[in-house]
């Protein structure tokens, strides 16, 4: 099996496969207490491979995510969770500059909402990071995927909900070519590009194509608890 980003030893592999799979079943059910607990497995990893903190960035991401969200058993703040994640890819970022996956996750928790030390320059560092990242990989689709996040921002925040439709379209292509493929690490994503492409056409008066995206999200991740939600709200009318 060929994890293109990772490099580590197989068993290395199978453990941060594994370790990706918790982290987004516990975003995706809503698990605080679950993705808490995963803090102290990432920590206890000796390898300090570049995926050990892109994973520990990924965690905390995930809990800030939550918490913005209101999720009960959220402990701490989510802008104190979205500024642990990018010291965490800072450090990925440090002995790997390149790295497209760690720069659009730096990216994406820059631009959290009540991140710390957040504002005009966090923007400007996410638009930059995500600059770099498509230069570095252009066809990654977690990356076009964060492009087209940060695009589907309210206008006031630099938004363009039209520009972001064009970007969440050609990442869920990207993610159906990657998926049709061999696995790889990072893998996650599919399913968020498939929700913020509902949420989008719906934006744009399309309950039709917001369905099929939020069928589409459901057959990758059946527990995804957003997803469900938004589909109860367009089948109830």
């Amino acid at each position: 099996m060929l994890l293109g980003a990772s490099g580590a030893a197989p068993g290395a592999e199978t453990s941060w496969r594994d370790i990706e799979s918790r982290i987004q079943y516990g975003y995706y059910t809503e698990d605080a207490a679950a993705l808490r607990s995963l803090r102290g497995l990432i920590a206890a990893d000796e390898s300090h491979d570049k995926l050990h903190g892109y994973y520990a960035a990924l965690l905390a991401w995930r809990e800030a995510q939550l918490a913005a969200q209101g999720v009960p058993g959220s402990r701490a703040a989510a802008g104190d969770l979205a500024q642990r994640c990018v010291t965490e890819a800072d450090n990925v970022l440090e002995a790997e500059a390149a790295f497209a996956d760690a720069l659009a996750l730096r990216a994406a928790c820059l631009a959290t909402p009540l991140r710390a030390g957040g504002g005009s320059l966090s923007a400007h560092r996410a638009r930059k990071d995500v600059e770099q990242a498509l230069k570095a990989s252009p066809h990654d689709p977690r990356v076009l995927l964060v492009d087209a996040i940060n695009d589907y921002q309210p206008a006031s925040s630099g938004g363009n909900k039209d520009r972001a439709l064009t970007k969440l379209r050609l990442a869920v292509a990207a993610f159906e070519a990657e998926r049709a493929g061999l696995e790889r690490l990072p893998g996650w994503g599919a399913a968020e590009a498939y929700l913020y492409l509902a949420r989008d056409l719906l934006d744009h008066a399309d309950p039709v194509g917001a369905r099929d995206a939020l069928e589409h999200a459901l057959l990758i991740a059946p527990e995804f608890a957003q997803a469900r939600r938004l589909m109860a709200r367009i089948v109830g009318g």
